[in-house]
């Protein structure tokens, strides 16, 4: 994990292999800014025509190295692109800065140590261009170079470097943040706390699934929480089976890795509330009997995301102390073709009583949340949130980068997706239609697990909805597009597991101890 610090240290001082800076879009050119006078002193005021020579504009997250001033204990100025410059008497705001960070921290990749001199007007800016740093410094090299380090897999974390690769940018230190002012050192500590569960997210969705069975996550997960002062409960196939967990049964019975659920319990004897995280963790998806046809299924170890996404924070909820009681349910399996595989047109008896036709075992994902959901409101929480990569229609609909956001209650899920554009995850909610249900009809049992086609990410929202314990507020992020990342990196955003969800839930958990939310 790369370090970070905050330093009182002028850049021009830093002994670092490279000071980062802003720099604006602006009508007539790119504009310093806020953060980087001192550099742009250096320069003799010329470092905007600098590096506009160099063909910079400061457009987002574009990328401009250039030799430091005479006089610098650094060798380069990193210029990172901030996007359009605010309107007069506004800041950047707290996602441009993170987005900055992120791509600075990358194009250092292999280098030791970096002085980050963005824009820093109060804490929650410390906070942002922290996290951004820390999130953009991320890789995964735990399977290149000689084979000997597959720690990840083990829940410890990536490889330091990759044979002959570039290792992450290795020390931050902000300059402009105040290491003496209370208010910014929380926030760096905070930001430290869920970047680092957030990157143990992303280690577990990016390793592979010859590594990662439902066992090998429930080991991880109890490891962690045991670290962490989390209570750790895992029902193995004989206590599923004892329990009549029918749903998550059905998916892994295919599979020679059996299935798991863990329950991860975080309490506080100061909280009023209690919040129930519900995961999705197919830990490899081949879509069983109904199986998944070829260009379908390389990357579908990320199947097991929402189960990341909860794990991690639940365990930043608890590494930050919040006065809320916090439960998380990580619902595992891995769904496989074979003899014993359940069958399109077998019934499975579900946890909560209700049968369900199994139309297509490529729609497992609502079966094990079913089951999860159902234990989770035995609990009488105040709310439950579901995370998953539950269907391919939710990145028809929305691309690549937004999760749908679906719930019983409209407040609700409007508090949700304020609480996600807030932290910077792009999100849009969307309905129920009641008119879908029928399409679910099965003449065989009380339920279809397979609706109308179109609207099929709805549809798989009014499923998980009938497993939801009466009078219990619920919501349902479909996360299927932004989990992984195919295309190149930007901003913060890895190729690969990217932890979509963590924050949105993280800041969930502190705004409902906060008493922000009912």
């Amino acid at each position: 994990m790369t370090a970070l610090t905050l330093s009182t240290a002028a850049a021009s001082g830093l002994r670092a292999d490279a000071i980062v800076v802003g720099v604006a879009k602006g009508a007539k050119g790119p504009v310093v800014a806020l953060g980087a006078e001192s550099v742009d002193k250096a320069y003799d005021g010329k470092l905007a025509s600098v590096l506009e020579t160099l063909g910079a504009s400061g457009g987002e997250g574009e990328v401009t190295k250039l030799p430091a001033p005479s006089g610098f204990k650094a060798p380069v100025v990193l210029a990172v692109g901030l996007g359009a410059v605010p309107e007069k008497d506004s800041a950047y705001d707290a996602d441009t800065l993170r987005r900055a960070a992120g791509a600075a921290a990358r194009a250092l990749a292999g280098t030791k140590k970096a002085g980050f001199a963005l824009p820093i007007t109060d804490a929650a800016d410390a906070g942002a261009v922290a996290e951004g740093a820390l999130l953009g410094a991320y890789s995964f090299d735990a399977y290149k170079g000689n084979g000997k380090d597959t720690k990840a897999a083990k829940g410890k974390g990536k490889a330091e470097k990759a044979e002959g690769g570039k290792a992450p940018l290795a020390e931050v230190a902000l300059l402009g943040a105040k290491p003496r002012d209370k208010a910014h050192k929380a926030a760096v500590e905070r930001a430290t706390a869920v970047t680092e569960e957030l990157n143990r997210a992303r280690d577990l969705i990016n390793t592979p699934p010859n590594d990662l069975n439902p066992e090998a996550f429930a080991a991880v997960a109890g490891a962690a929480a045991k670290e962490h002062g989390v209570k750790v409960q895992v029902l193995d196939e004989k206590a599923l089976a004892k329990g009549g967990f029918g749903g998550i049964l059905g998916v892994g019975v295919g599979s020679d890795a059996p299935p798991r659920l863990v329950k991860l319990s975080y309490t506080s004897s100061k909280a009023k509330k209690h919040l129930a995280f519900v995961g999705k963790g197919i830990t490899y998806d081949s879509g069983g009997i109904s199986l998944k046809p070829a260009g379908h299924n390389e990357t579908m170890k990320c199947d097991m995301s929402g189960a990341a996404a909860v794990f991690a924070a639940v365990i930043s909820a608890a590494r930050l102390g919040l006065e809320v009681n916090v439960t998380g349910w990580l619902a595992l399996a891995e769904n496989m073709p074979s003899g014993s595989a359940t069958r399109p047109g077998d019934v499975l008896r579900m946890y909560s009583g209700k049968t369900v036709e199994v139309l297509n075992t490529d729609a497992e994902g609502r079966l094990v949340l079913a089951d999860a959901i159902t234990k989770a409101s035995e609990d009488k929480p105040d709310a439950i949130v579901d995370v998953a990569t539950l269907t391919g229609a939710m990145m028809m609909a929305l691309g690549g980068r937004t999760f749908g956001i679906m719930a019983n209650d409209d407040a609700f899920r409007t508090s949700v997706h304020e609480i996600a554009e807030e932290v910077g995850e792009p999100s849009w909610p969307m309905p129920l239609p009641e008119h879908l249900l029928k399409g679910m009809d099965s003449p065989t049992a009380d339920i279809a697990n397979m609706g109308e086609r179109m609207g099929g990410g709805l549809v798989a929202g009014l499923f998980l909805r009938e497993f939801v314990g009466e009078g219990i507020t619920w919501a349902h992020l479909d996360i299927a597009g932004p989990a992984y990342n195919e295309a190149a990196p930007f901003g913060y955003t890895p190729k690969g597991g990217t932890g979509s969800a963590v924050r949105t839930l993280v800041r969930l958990a502190e705004r409902t101890a906060a008493g922000d939310l009912g």
